[in-house]
């Protein structure tokens, strides 16, 4: 296996990111932010891929959040550059926004599968995805108001969106972790498993929806992140923009056409 701490495959239409730094508990460095924000912007270019599968190496920690050793200390400039992934940082100051797909532009679905703990940065990049396959030892949580901080790559406005706000004011105001369990309760995970099924589960899962519609999943996201927020009048505008559009596309043909026909549609996702 390579040694580069973000590996990104991609084969059948499903791309694979793995956060490759166990030994560090998968800490967010400059290096692996430069290389996650490319990484992303790779796959969006790519109109093969159909859905991403995220996961951290290691059976401990999917991501402990920021390398505060390396990170914070370059950020605050605490710390000067010292190779071509801290000057990458610098000189870009939206790229770690980009890396935590901190924005509404990323219409790919994206599954989470994620074991042992899942904290601050970690549960950042948890909550951007769509889908959160998570082992049943896991742990989630938002630790930053016992730093001085709060989680500003997308944490605060993320779970304020998607789960109850009595929850979500627990998690980002006492600061403690939460079970697995109670992540299901809450609604912040999908589906809890043993630790040894988290990466089949979400594989499954990930070879189930890339043999749907990539343009009707895609435009499906693209409406949910839209209409968030909006008043429902807004919202049924926004479905209906959607709709207009697939009902143009070959795959609305496509789909139908394999369903009189009773076979399995051919997508192309144009």
């Amino acid at each position: 296996m390579s040694e580069a701490p973000i590996l990104f495959t991609r084969e059948a239409g499903i791309a694979e990111v793995v956060l490759n730094r166990p030994e560090k508990r998968n800490a967010l460095n400059p290096e692996m932010i430069v290389r996650l924000a490319r990484a992303w912007e790779e796959i969006e270019a790519d109109p093969t891929v159909r859905v991403v599968l995220l996961r951290g190496r290691g059976d401990k920690t999917f991501c402990a959040g920021a390398d505060l050793g390396r990170l914070t200390p370059l950020l605050t400039r605490a710390r000067p550059a010292e190779d071509e992934w801290d000057e990458a940082m610098l000189a870009e100051p939206k790229i770690l926004n980009r890396a935590m797909l901190r924005g509404t532009g990323f219409h790919i679905p994206v599954i989470g599968a994620m074991r042992g703990a899942i904290v601050a940065g970690g549960m950042e990049l948890a909550l951007a995805c769509d889908l959160r396959i998570i082992a049943d030892d896991s742990t989630m949580g938002l630790l930053e108001v016992q730093r001085g901080l709060i989680p500003a790559a997308g944490g605060v406005a993320r779970v304020s969106r998607q789960i109850p706000s009595a929850w979500a004011a627990e998690i980002l105001l006492v600061g403690d972790t939460v079970s697995a369990e109670d992540a299901l309760r809450m609604g912040l995970v999908n589906r809890v498993v043993p630790a040894a099924e988290v990466e089949h589960t979400a594989r499954v899962l990930a070879e189930r929806m890339s043999r749907n519609s990539p343009l009707a999943m895609r435009k499906a996201k693209e409406a949910m992140m839209e209409a968030s927020g909006r008043s429902i009048v807004d919202a049924f505008a926004i479905e209906d923009a959607g709709i207009k559009v697939l009902l143009r596309s070959n795959d609305a043909r496509e789909g139908s056409k394999a369903f009189m026909e009773r076979r399995t549609p051919n997508f192309t996702g144009s």
